[in-house]
């Protein structure tokens, strides 16, 4: 819910609701937000970044890489 919310900003003008980050503190202790927000963020940039420069995604198969 959090990261729906704070991923989809056309769809939650307001930003993140007062219940989805309620709901997000009832399972994580504020470092853990703290990280989890940030990996949110940074996960969004590089999902940003391959939007703007075209790079295709999801074509990733399990075990490529070894």
């Amino acid at each position: 819910e959090l990261t729906e919310q704070g991923t989809r900003l056309a769809d939650t003008a307001g930003g993140v609701t007062n219940e989805a980050w309620t709901n997000a503190a009832e399972h994580y202790d504020e470092d853990q937000l703290a990280a989890l927000v940030s990996l949110i963020a940074l996960i969004n940039a590089y999902n940003r970044m391959n939007a703007i420069t075209r790079q295709p995604a999801g074509d990733y198969q399990p075990g490529q890489w070894g």
